[in-house]
């Protein structure tokens, strides 16, 4: 090999063909480790000796007896879900199992692994279990598994793999309601080719970004956030700017993850505010404003009134920032709280929206 680019590009398709197989070998480790939690926690509820004792409260049990990352009890409870949606994936996994990790298992467990799949679980025309583990991470599964009607999920996973979408976009396709829009199609096929046509494919490496995979692997939760440069350094500016006011603000975090219902959100910064004895959640996005943006603050906003707010807490307060290509917006989020009170009292210690928003504009010029 003595030309230069062809050794940059042998290289360059090496480390891409590599790191495809690395990232596909965890996807289906934590996949295959999610569902046999799953089939251990059913086995345990329906033949476990001493089940009794623990009754309805044995995810709780589970959840404070493994301190490792991954086992809150709602993510038992997609474990279990994922099992009982999906017992089909059994003779895959057995498969992979006997192959890589036979050693590992007790006889039990091995046992339990190789019962062949019972015929009736089985759709003709179905997506294979294997082709399932191969093409869907498992946040694609956790969206599949709250459907109910199995046409209705064989649809979405034929069309999900078919794609290769990314779970945003699985979501948005559930919302929209691509299944019932393309029954009542005149020519489902040309709906298909559009909806094709208009969704960019998600790069296979992409899978291993998952907050799931994060969990599995024990990486810090805030790196699965992705950032662009420009609001990574705002979000890191931003973030100085409010501390060296000397108002009271106090830093608890930077893409603070919480759990609304079983979906995980990030929040960009978390203060808590001595004086006002309150938590104030910033979020910047980088983007024209939309009410989409206000509405999400809120619902973090009231998130934080019934789960966070401790006894003698005021209420928590947002600061939505937008920015736009000539200027910034600064809209605070309130939650339902009175307004006369939050003029009053909140306002003469938050930064006025016009510092914020000469902050964002002389940041945005440097940056």
């Amino acid at each position: 090999m003595k030309d230069f680019n062809e050794l940059i590009q042998t290289i360059k398709a090496v480390h891409d063909r590599l790191l495809a197989s690395t990232t596909s070998a965890i996807n289906q480790a934590l996949t295959i480790r999610n569902w046999l939690i799953g089939q251990h926690i059913v086995e345990f509820e329906q033949h476990g000796k001493d089940r009794a004792e623990y009754g309805e409260k044995l995810l709780v049990k589970i959840a404070v007896s493994l301190p490792e990352k991954g086992f809150s009890v709602t993510n038992l409870k997609l474990y279990r879900q994922f099992y009982t949606t999906y017992p089909q994936i059994g003779q895959t996994v057995s498969d992979q199992l006997n192959i890589n990790l036979e050693s590992d298992l007790s006889d039990s467990t091995r046992q339990l692994l190789i019962r062949q799949t019972p015929t009736d679980l089985l759709i003709s025309d179905g997506v294979s279990p294997y082709k399932m583990l191969q093409s869907l991470s498992f946040s694609h599964l956790v969206e599949l598994i709250k459907i109910e009607e199995t046409q209705k999920r064989l649809f979405y996973e034929i069309e999900c793999i078919k794609g290769t979408w990314s779970v945003r976009e699985l979501k948005r396709q559930i919302n929209s309601l691509y299944y019932e829009r393309s029954g009542i199609s005149k020519s489902p096929k040309k709906l298909s080719v559009k909806t094709i046509a208009g969704t960019t494919p998600e790069p296979r490496t992409n899978l291993v970004k998952d907050i799931y995979t994060f969990e599995f692997l024990g990486l810090p939760l805030k790196d699965a956030v992705e950032e662009s440069e420009l609001e990574s350094a705002l979000i890191t500016h931003l973030r100085e700017f409010m501390l060296e006011m000397g108002n009271g603000f106090c830093l608890e975090a930077r893409q603070k993850r919480i759990l609304i219902g079983d979906e995980y959100y990030f929040i960009d910064l978390v203060f808590y505010h001595r004086i006002l004895k309150c938590h104030v959640l910033v979020e910047l996005k980088v983007d024209t404003f939309n009410h989409a943006n206000a509405g999400q603050l809120n619902t973090y906003i009231n998130y934080y009134k019934q789960e966070i707010k401790q006894a003698g807490d005021n209420d928590p307060i947002g600061i939505l920032l937008v920015t736009d290509k000539n200027h910034a917006l600064v809209q605070y989020a309130t939650a339902g709280m009175d307004q006369n009170l939050f003029v009053g009292k909140y306002l003469l210690e938050l930064p006025a929206a016009t510092e914020l928003e000469d902050f964002i504009n002389k940041e945005l010029k440097i940056l």
